[in-house]
């Protein structure tokens, strides 16, 4: 994610209450897009990413654990974007952009705690351009796979990026943050690699688990995937939409089942704009770094 020129990454960590929260800031600011799916985002700020809508550009992007609760840490993100002088220009006014997703993580640490403004701040105060650490780290820190046979037989879901460099100067960079309520395979031969265990130690495999018996009636309210893919292409907020949907295709590859109405899978697209490319092959591209970023997450993770 971190070289591309002008993004920085940073993390804020919690591991007692296992939650935290990922910025990533465009500090010249990028061009967004956004894609959800699933019956349950909790979401800041996408409404205004619609092709529609006037701001082109956000200032920075938030993942977040706590649920709806951590939507508080865009808080210190803003504060500290507004410390920077970033903003959309309201007269004598900058009103920083600071889009935000979450996912539910209460189910690892102690307590019920939710990253706070204080927290958003701290993981602004952490970014840099150095490569960015994976793992049960920022927003994947209390991240779970697997849920459909409880809890208890759930894996650790966590944090991954994947990378791609052109010869042309093309850059696309993806983050993802992985609490599913599916299973995990992997993208080179579909087996699963996470998810709900057996009381033997394999793989239920959700989808036949569902299909035989039924849709469980509980342990099933505590997911999503949400992540950021970031290209240094040049593409306006409608095409943005587009690579984001494509990275959504990604997601469904490799998670199964995906998009239930207990996920609120949510993906951004920033580009800074410093090159042409083809929206195409930048789209193609970003779905197959997806699969390799979710797989990444899992292998980074710690599982117990």
């Amino acid at each position: 994610m971190t070289n591309i020129p002008n993004i920085r990454v940073g993390h804020f960590t919690h591991n007692e209450y296992a939650t935290g929260c990922t910025v990533v800031i465009c500090d010249k600011g990028a061009t967004c897009g956004v894609d959800i799916r699933g019956g349950a985002p909790g979401t800041r700020e996408t409404a205004l990413l619609a092709p529609h809508c006037l701001v082109e550009k956000v200032n920075a992007i938030l993942l977040t654990g706590g649920s709806a609760l951590g939507l508080a840490a865009a808080d210190g993100v803003m504060k500290y974007c507004q410390e920077q002088d970033y903003g959309f220009g309201m007269g004598a006014k900058k009103i920083p952009i600071v889009p935000t997703a979450v996912i539910y993580d209460f189910n690892v640490g102690v307590g019920d705690y939710a990253p706070t403004a204080k927290d958003g701040y701290e993981a602004c105060l952490s970014a840099s351009t150095a490569k960015v650490v994976q793992g049960n780290v920022g927003a994947g820190t209390g991240a779970l796979v697997g849920k459909v046979c409880g809890i208890d037989r759930a894996m650790r879901g966590g944090l991954g990026t994947a990378s791609l460099s052109f010869q042309n100067g093309l850059i696309i960079n993806v983050l993802v943050v992985v609490n599913t309520f599916g299973d995990v395979r992997s993208y080179e031969d579909n087996r699963i690699i996470a998810g709900a265990r057996t009381t033997e130690g394999g793989f239920v495999d959700t989808i036949k688990y569902i299909i035989n018996e039924g849709f469980p009636k509980t342990y099933c309210r505590s997911n999503t995937i949400i992540g950021i893919a970031a290209t240094n292409a040049r593409f306006d907020k409608m095409e943005l939409t587009q690579i984001a949907q494509m990275a959504q295709v990604g997601v469904s590859q490799v998670i199964t089942p995906v998009h239930t109405m207990y996920d609120g899978d949510t993906f951004f697209a920033l580009a800074t704009g410093e090159i042409e490319a083809d929206v195409n092959l930048v789209g193609i591209a970003t779905g197959e770094l997806v699969k390799k970023a979710i797989e990444s997450a899992i292998i980074k993770s710690t599982q117990k």
